[in-house]
């Protein structure tokens, strides 16, 4: 129960909220995303995503209300107020609340173990639990499973919280990305899964093929169950993007949501290191086949994919291709041109150690000049820290801005 104290400090805040989704640059950014997605060249897009920073951004300290769960509807509300009026990136603020549904599934019949840091924010090693390749028979097909009577709870009491003010919605699966690498990965080993490209390639294709078949049938169980939602909104999409198109749903929808009304993504940030030929042979091929249902498609994370673009662009109604800090974007937009969106994520120890702004403004003019005639994001990320300085998220996108209006 939310208590009437915090009850109000809720309220007060969705009203401004509301008050805030209203502003006519709302309209005209959702214009821009459609316009973008139709790979029309409005002007570079601009979305910055704090993560890990938020943490200092707003602290606990900065939380007015009492309650755990009060508190947790409370820091979301801020992150939508504190993007709008310290950021100032290309989000738009809807007048939304939205309650996703209670859709777990019953696993892969092996949990990931995983060797913890010593330190607060540091990196785990990996604790194999598939050792031989009889261990693949302990994996199994996962099954979804639903609680309804649990979302119908959710649902009433976001309605009764603050229902009259913002426009509070139960959605199902709507956020559709393919993680092959990052879970077989976490149950192998990173380093034993590189080894078997070459040592053992029949064990980690049997591998692939049971998590291809395994994640096909999760999307068939959502689709049955109708547990699919749309995604051409401000649903967050691939590794840095949101889904506003005209394109999608379908022109014969008819309100049950299939795949081909979604966008959906794949990557394998795991396997950055392994050649063009070996992500071609273990990984691409199980992605595409997952992918193929889909309206609009995302590829790429982390990794650096300049080597790699000849194969993704292969990817069956591909949209967005991520562009790594690391990647060499003259390379990249040579390769992509305006085929696709170049979804470029500037390096986020930018805003870290000395806060240098003319480097900042190098590196985009740099990129933007290699990419004129591309079709172009930039997707600020995996920000894990900004040294307790939050006013360099305002002025990076300010540069930012600065120089993709120019």
């Amino acid at each position: 129960m939310i208590d009437q104290p915090d009850r109000g400090i809720l309220r007060d805040l969705a009203a401004r909220v509301a008050e805030e989704s209203s502003h006519p640059i709302m309209t005209q950014r959702r214009e821009m995303w459609r316009r973008h997605h139709r790979l029309e060249r409005v002007r570079p897009m601009i979305l910055v995503f704090p993560e890990g920073s938020w943490r200092e951004l707003l602290p606990p300290s900065a939380l007015a209300c009492q309650g755990e769960r009060a508190r947790e509807i409370e820091l979301a509300l801020r992150r939508r107020l504190y993007t709008r009026e310290h950021i100032d990136d290309d989000s738009v603020l809807e007048r939304t609340w939205v309650v996703p549904k209670r859709i777990t599934h019953s696993g892969w019949g092996l949990e990931t173990r995983r060797i913890p840091s010593d330190q607060p924010t540091g990196a785990f090693a990996f604790d194999p639990v598939i050792v031989e390749p009889s261990d693949l028979d302990k994996l199994h097909f996962p099954q979804v499973e639903v609680d309804e009577e649990g979302s119908q709870a959710d649902l009433a009491e976001a309605q009764e919280l603050f229902g009259d003010i913002l426009d509070v919605r139960l959605k199902g699966i709507s956020h559709v990305s393919f993680h092959l690498m990052s879970l077989y990965t976490g149950l192998r080993g990173l380093e034993q899964v590189m080894w078997d490209m070459h040592d053992n390639p029949g064990m980690l294709h049997d591998a692939m093929a049971f998590l291809e078949e395994g994640h096909r049938q999760l999307i068939a169980q959502y689709e049955a169950q109708d547990l699919l939602s749309l995604n051409n909104d401000d649903t967050y999409h691939s590794s840095g993007g949101v889904g506003y198109t005209d394109e999608l749903p379908q022109p014969d929808f008819d309100g049950h949501v299939r795949p081909c009304d979604m966008w959906a993504s794949a990557e394998a940030q795991e396997m950055a290191q392994v050649s063009p030929r070996m992500h071609a042979e273990f990984i691409l091929p199980y992605e595409k086949r997952l992918l193929e249902p889909f309206g609009l498609n995302g590829y790429g994370c982390c990794e650096d994919l300049a080597d790699k673009l000849a194969d993704v662009l292969t990817i069956p109604r591909l949209r967005r291709v991520s562009i790594s800090p690391f990647a060499d974007v003259v390379r990249c937009a040579e390769q992509l041109g305006d085929r696709v969106i170049f979804s470029w994520k500037p390096h986020p120890a930018h805003l870290v150690g000395a806060f240098d702004e003319e480097r900042i403004r190098a590196d985009i003019r740099h990129t933007m000049e290699a990419t004129r005639g591309c079709i172009v994001e930039m997707i600020l990320k995996d920000t894990h820290t900004c040294e307790h300085h939050p006013e360099r998220f305002t002025r990076w996108t300010a540069i930012a801005r600065e120089l993709a209006e120019a």
